[in-house]
């Protein structure tokens, strides 16, 4: 079997929707699993329903109702699909009255109310399935096996779930039926829903995937696979033929935001591959993601950046010789809860890069009493994603290219994995760094 994952965009309206049908059936002797995300901007309006619930007062579902009540007429479904989702909306209203009257809106109700948007995209997208003659089920995520933690938002799977999940859905495909399963959710022990916040409705398809063992995961997008750069600061990006797992998982981390890491760990463990591609562009390659890539001549695969990032140098002389200093820093940093991106060390300074989301007044007085510290704010980290044996040529060309343009690296960082190398700039420097990186390795010919 195969994993056919869709979002938002891809089945934001019904004419997306019958395009998405219309992929998957040539697919259908592979027997798929369709994993689906809410209908366009749907989270983002529960979202807003649930405020204007919850500070104004207001109990309103019009914009969700109107937007799947649509759909369904455009798709030329029958009256008895609106009568389907009906109860849905009217038990989403009732959790809105709900929110409006207690005033209150925990993790655990934000949580109930995000998963009304993925519960109505499946049961529309198997209406239509059922109505151009291809047999399929809606499934509630939790109806396959999904049993989680009570960590709501951020909610990580029981080990049970693994065995379910199989058991749940070789089954039903066993008999030629199509599941269309939410993506994104789950139930607690206490039957409570809940969400698995990073990587959402994609961890979901690779959990499937990894589960039941599929021959394939495939993640359908709204760009051509993962590129060679941001086609928004890179006209010129071309999509990359195939990837690891650890160049996908790093380009995701520093700021290519195809594949979330966390959605690519369950098919790390099981070595299931995984291809991106183009809803909107069925006929481009896309990118495979493997477990070992094939050797390639080129020394760099992609480069990424992320902006508005700080920069914070650590130094303290007083630690000469002395042991304990890196354990006493970064205890202060866990102790306030301050995620690490970058780091550079010497026996006496530390450099790290955070992200501008983070009060850092309480980490400063506490690192004061140890050092000397100087915060730097508007940066970015520029990365390289490529061949760790051509690190020494990949170095002095990025270099070059930032000398040819007078710009001065100020931290340079070489990941464990080395598959990346990454330089901070000033943030209003990172475009024109991108671009000359791009130029050089990939559209002058001695790339």
């Amino acid at each position: 079997m195969i994993v056919m994952k869709f979002g938002g965009s891809s089945v934001a309206n019904g004419e997306r929707i019958r395009h998405v049908v219309d992929i998957m059936k040539p697919e259908l002797k592979r027997k798929p699993v369709l994993v689906l995300s809410a209908m366009g901007d749907t989270t983002d309006h529960l979202l807003e329903a649930a405020d204007d619930a919850l500070l104004k007062g207001v109990v309103s579902t019009d914009i969700i109702g109107r937007l799947h009540s649509k759909t369904i007429r455009e798709l030329g479904l029958d009256p008895g699909v609106q009568r389907d989702i009906d109860p849905l909306l009217q038990e989403l209203q009732h959790l809105l009255l709900g929110i409006s009257m207690i005033k209150e809106l925990t993790c655990r109700t934000k949580d109930y109310l995000v998963s009304f948007g993925e519960r109505l995209s499946v049961r529309i997208v198997a209406a239509y399935c059922n109505a151009v003659h291809i047999k399929a089920q809606a499934m509630d995520a939790w109806e396959t096996g999904f049993i989680s933690d009570s960590n709501f938002s951020s909610a990580e799977l029981l080990k049970e779930s693994w065995d379910k999940i199989p058991q749940a859905l070789n089954p039903i495909l066993d008999k030629g039926i199509l599941p269309v399963v939410t993506g994104f959710i789950a139930k607690d022990q206490q039957g409570n829903i809940t969400t698995l916040g990073r990587g959402g409705s994609d961890r979901s398809a690779t959990i499937i995937a990894s589960a039941c063992k599929a021959e394939e995961i495939q993640v359908w997008k709204d760009v051509d696979g993962i590129l060679t750069a941001d086609p928004r600061i890179v006209p010129e990006a071309q999509p990359v033929e195939t990837v690891t797992y650890e160049e996908a998982a790093e380009l995701a981390y520093f700021g290519a935001q195809v594949l979330h890491p966390w959605a690519m760990r369950p098919c790390m463990k099981s070595g299931t591959p995984v291809l991106v591609k183009n809803s909107y562009n069925p006929n481009a390659p896309g990118t495979r993601i493997l477990s070992v890539r094939p050797e390639q001549a080129a020394p760099v695969l992609a480069i990424t950046s992320r902006r508005n990032v700080i920069l914070v140098d650590i130094v303290s002389t007083r630690m000469l010789g002395q042991y304990g200093f890196l354990q006493t820093v970064f205890a202060d940093f866990a102790k306030h809860k301050i995620s690490v991106d970058m780091v550079a060390t010497s026996e006496v300074s530390i450099s790290v890069t955070l992200d501008s989301i983070y009060d850092l007044e309480p980490l400063m007085a506490d690192l004061l009493r140890i050092a000397a510290v100087e915060v730097k704010t508007s940066r970015a980290i520029v990365t390289i994603i490529g061949d760790v044996h051509r690190s020494s040529e990949i170095l002095q060309r990025a270099f070059q290219v930032c000398a040819q343009s007078g710009i001065q690296t100020q931290m340079v960082s070489q990941g464990a994995s080395k598959v990346n190398i990454s330089f901070i700039v000033n943030d209003n420097q990172a475009v024109e760094v991108v671009k000359g990186l791009h130029k050089d390795f990939f559209e002058n010919k001695q790339a």
